[in-house]
């Protein structure tokens, strides 16, 4: 229900105010600190030099790349673009750094490379390979002698490959969504993923000769079931291929030996799902369990079948691999406490791998289960509350991930516990459409999507309210990306639901959406729809929240990146008209970067923006 008065003029540019707890220094300062504290992930190490590894980190304020040498215990920052950079990796040889240069955000643009130890000064890092186009990042493999990109655009897939420093050239091309998999330690095969039977949700892998780009081997599980190749075998030599497949309603691992075309199909006694990496002799696998969003690891060894779990603290695995003296890494956190990378040795010893400097993040509150039982299954849910709220029922936001093919897990989230520190109840709903809990909860929202998810949380807002956490004169629904899009839906259908409303990036008008976005996601739409709007126009009028904009009775706020391919701001624009036309209360942050930002500072604005907004549309503030 609407906190707001029917006569309450309509606002259009958000409120950014100086500090969320004025009158407390204490609590001012703890907020800030977890945001502003450095985080690094797992560091990727060279193949044939192992010392030698990239990372990302915000450590500059700006989510950038940096390349470590440990014999020397050496870093350097390798980028330094205003809007930051995402995706690296390391040759196998450890003498190059390869990074993606898009253009203010926007996700399209080319691979570069730069030598590990630096370039001269004044010097740009070059085009990998130059026959590529740019593009959206659709898979990269890099070996001794060959390279393959991915890149996807609006004429679909295309996949170069570069032998022996040669410019490059056209090993695949296809209207459909795919990208590259995996290249053979020998550098004789490459894997691909496909979705030329229309369904880029559950892609099919083809493996392809390196020699000509003929095809060597197929593998497609049909209809509504996936196959992702992994990895091959760190062995020269070796032409076996891990794969996640999900033959059984669930992700689960098999191992295809492309040589005598033959499967092993790992069944493991453990709930949930799987995905997993070789240890680098080829003879087990790291495997890296996900159940009721918390994660653990696993060695399986592959010719006993033996599982041993390792030693790691609850919480969410970010990822983890092994190196060659059988150490394996991770990275690590808890909602509780804040990000870390381990090292846990084969003596069963562990340390911490890599600190970012500065201070570490404060902590903050742990999060709870909640197993909502509703008609379609159970629902699953995250709580974290204040340590010191009344007993009372609570301002509460209902914070829906993106994706829809993710999930909320245990894990460290400044954002969130901003929330907490200003007082309300965080609830995460893992509704139907996220992983971790199946085949057929991800595509329960295949042909109605966004209204099947928000029947979940329906019921996990009758859940809170019943049970005492959630005032429900105070609730909030908030999101970004597929959540923004779940929120602004939200708005329009569930209006007695909701006192406020919070989206960033979302879809706001799906058919104007489907026009502009990237073509993978057009494909995407394709699948999880059942067919392109031009087939289907009434189901996607069904479930875009502009069909509801005129039912909306909360105050609305929207953030969207003037240069995001994903939730593109044409359609944004179209529902803010739609608002304004009523003179609906809303407000609108506009930033110039893409589908998020990188920029610290940038997210620490947006999330006081966010909360700002709800503690004036709940008359908290």
């Amino acid at each position: 229900m609407s906190t707001n008065s029917a006569d309450q003029p309509a606002a259009r540019e958000a409120e950014v105010p100086e500090h969320l707890f004025a009158d407390d220094e204490q609590a001012e300062a703890r907020w800030r600190a977890r945001f502003h504290a450095a985080r690094v992930t797992l560091p990727d190490w060279a193949l044939a030099a192992p010392d030698r590894t990239v990372y990302t980190s915000n450590a500059s304020g700006v989510w950038e790349v940096y390349a470590w040498d440990r014999a020397t215990d050496t870093h350097r920052q390798v980028t330094d673009r205003p809007n930051g950079t995402l995706y690296s990796t390391v040759s196998p040889d450890g003498e190059h750094i390869w990074w993606f240069a898009d253009t203010d955000g926007d996700e399209f643009g080319t691979w570069v490379s730069e030598p590990f130890a630096g370039r001269p000064a004044g010097a740009e890092a070059v085009p990998a390979m130059a026959a590529a186009k740019p593009g959206y990042p659709a898979g990269l493999e890099i070996g001794d002698h060959v390279r393959a990109i991915g890149v996807a655009d609006d004429d679909g897939t295309t996949i170069y490959l570069s032998r022996g420093g040669a410019d490059g050239e056209v090993i695949y091309q296809n209207e459909h969504d795919g990208g590259v998999s995996a290249l053979s330690r020998d550098e004789t095969l490459l894997a691909i993923a496909h979705s030329e039977h229309g369904d880029n949700r559950h892609p099919a892998l083809r493996v392809l000769s390196v020699a000509d780009g003929s095809t060597v081997v197929e593998k497609w599980d049909g209809k509504g079931n996936g196959l992702s190749g992994i990895a091959f075998s760190p062995i020269s030599g070796d032409q076996r291929l891990l794969v996640l497949h999900e033959r059984r309603g669930r992700e689960e691992l098999l191992i295809w030996d492309i040589k005598a075309d033959t499967e092993q199909e790992i069944t493991l006694d453990l709930p949930g799902e799987v995905e997993a990496g070789w240890y680098t002799d080829g003879t087990a696998l790291l495997v890296m369990h996900t159940h009721e969003a918390r994660n653990t690891l696993h060695r399986y060894d592959i010719t006993s079948g033996r599982l041993t779990t390792l030693d790691t603290p609850a919480g969410t695995i970010g990822s983890a691999h092994t190196r060659p003296d059988g150490t394996v890494e991770y990275s690590w956190s808890s909602a509780a406490e804040p990000s870390v990378v381990r090292a846990l040795f084969s003596d069963g010893t562990e340390r911490v791998l890599l600190t970012p400097p500065g201070d570490r993040a404060p902590g903050s509150a742990r999060l709870t289960d909640a197993f909502v039982e509703t008609e379609n299954g159970t629902v699953h849910a995250l709580v974290a509350r204040p340590t010191d709220a009344p007993e009372g029922p609570l301002p509460t936001v209902f914070s829906l991930h993106g994706g829809p093919h993710a999930s909320d897990e245990d894990r460290f989230s400044a954002y969130r516990a901003m929330w907490v520190d200003a007082g309300f109840a965080v609830v995460h709903v893992n509704y139907r459409g996220s992983t971790g809990y199946g085949s057929v909860w991800r595509d329960a929202i295949e042909g109605r999507p966004g209204l099947t998810e928000l029947a979940d949380v329906a019921a996990v807002h009758a859940w809170a309210v019943s049970s005492g956490l959630a005032d429900p004169a105070r609730c909030v629904v908030n999101g970004a990306s597929w959540g923004g899009y779940l929120a602004l839906l939200a708005l329009g259908t569930q209006p007695d639901l909701w006192a406020a409303g919070v989206a960033g990036v979302p879809v706001a008008d799906y058919l104007a959406a489907y026009e502009d976005e990237m073509e993978p996601l057009r494909a995407f739409d394709r699948a999880l729809f059942g067919g392109s709007p031009a087939e289907l126009h009434d189901r996607y009028v069904e479930c875009s929240p502009i069909t509801y904009v005129d039912q909306v009775s909360a105050p609305v706020l929207i953030l969207a990146g003037e240069n995001d391919p994903r939730c593109p701001i044409r359609q944004i624009d179209n529902y803010l008209e739609r608002l304004a036309a009523r003179n609906h209360p809303h407000r609108v942050y506009r930033y110039d970067a893409g589908h998020g930002s990188l920029v610290v500072a940038e997210t620490i604005k947006q999330s006081l923006i966010e909360l700002y907004f709800a503690l004036r549309a709940l008359n908290l503030r």
